[in-house]
């Protein structure tokens, strides 16, 4: 099994994800279905998660693209 370097687990739950960037999991649901945030994976019938290093590569992506 493959690991990432901070041991954190490589997929996060929605509720995870919208923690992370401070919006609701509805508003995720829809900009990725827009293209404007990384798709879920689906890892069962009725789950979703994202993927830790997309959600983490979006947010910095944001921040680098600031105004100052």
């Amino acid at each position: 099994m493959q690991g990432n370097i901070d041991n954190r687990p490589r997929l996060m739950s929605p509720k995870e994800a919208s923690e992370a960037t401070t919006m609701s999991r509805v508003l995720l649901m829809m900009m990725a279905k827009e293209g404007q945030f990384p798709a879920p994976v689906k890892i069962g019938v009725k789950r979703i998660a994202y993927v830790r290093a997309e959600v983490d590569n979006w947010i910095n992506e944001r921040i680098a693209n600031r105004s100052n």
